[in-house]
């Protein structure tokens, strides 16, 4: 009986196993070994930069578009563009390098400390409960989500001002930093001619007087920057100015026009001094003028005795 009942089982076994052979064969799905050779030279992090699930995803999309047009892997940069180029057989897309920028000067020093949070570290939860330690409902949270959520360590938290700040060298633009910033104060933009960048550090849309309430180097929406550039690149709504890198010719105007100090020029030489006016209090020394000459008085040619 026992021998029968191994038997039996024995036969069920391997007629399933049969049924799962040809059951795999008839749905296999066979895939490009390409998708591996592009998934081994992409950097690997799934930042999802690239706009995809991760690095796999994102080798598989190459694969089935065949090209690199609108495809681009952010973290890789130009070097992994070049190797995906030559795997698939196309020309990669020429971009400029992109960096990100922190658009807050509220530091501890220009926004003063009125309260502090004591509650759950993560920036998304204290942006719901919390306006914070200024009162700028606008202003960093100064919690470090940003810096957990880069994958290259590109960020840090300045203990003096409580700002992230970017290591240039580091950043690869992959924007996770940017999707995890609950109020949007990170942005990627472009690098710039050796690495020059004129931007608003400050994103608050109060109007100027109650957004000087809460930091003395908040935008005020006066408008004199749009006023002095002379390519147009600034535009100033909703109290806010904001500087379009794409028309922007880094000349500087605007940084000298701003009252606040809010507009901020990274990597330039210091700007030459400006040259005093001429004192017009000054003793001018005065002009030697002649005199006119005077008539000569009439000779009597007949005098009379």
């Amino acid at each position: 009986m026992i021998l029968t009942a191994v038997l039996v089982l024995g036969l069920i076994g391997v007629i399933f196993a049969i049924v799962l052979y040809f059951v795999a064969q008839k749905f296999k799905v066979l895939e490009d070994p390409l998708i591996d050779e592009i998934a081994e030279v992409l950097p690997g992090a799934n930042c999802g930069g690239c706009g995809k699930a991760g690095c796999r995803a994102m080798a598989e999309a190459f694969v089935k578009q065949g090209n690199m047009d609108g495809l681009k892997c952010p973290a890789g940069g130009e070097e992994v563009a070049k190797k995906v180029a030559e795997l698939l057989g196309c020309t990669p897309e020429v971009s400029d390098p992109m960096v990100a920028v922190v658009r807050c000067n509220g530091s501890c020093g220009n926004a003063v400390s009125k309260n502090n949070f004591d509650g759950l570290a993560d920036c998304a939860f204290a942006n719901s409960v919390y306006a914070g330690e200024s009162g700028c409902t606008f202003g960093c949270l100064g919690l470090g989500n940003c810096v957990k959520a880069c994958q290259f360590g590109a960020l840090s938290m300045d203990p003096e001002t409580g700002l992230p700040v970017v290591d240039e060298e580091k950043c690869t633009a992959c924007g996770a930093c940017v999707k995890t910033c609950p109020r949007g104060i990170i942005e990627l933009r472009k690098k710039g001619i050796k690495n020059r960048r004129v931007y608003v550090a400050c994103r608050n849309k109060e109007k100027g007087a109650v957004a000087r309430k809460w930091c003395s180097a908040a935008c005020i929406g006066c408008g004199k920057c749009e006023k002095t550039c002379p390519f147009g690149a600034i535009k100033v709504e909703n109290n806010l100015a904001y500087i379009d890198f794409n028309l922007c010719r880094l000349c500087r105007k605007c940084v000298a026009e701003c009252p606040t100090g809010a507009i901020h020029a990274v990597n330039f030489p210091p700007l030459p001094p400006k040259k005093e006016p001429a004192d017009s209090t000054a003793v001018k020394e005065p002009i030697e003028t002649k005199a006119p000459e005077t008539a000569k008085e009439p000779v009597n040619i007949n005098p009379t005795y």
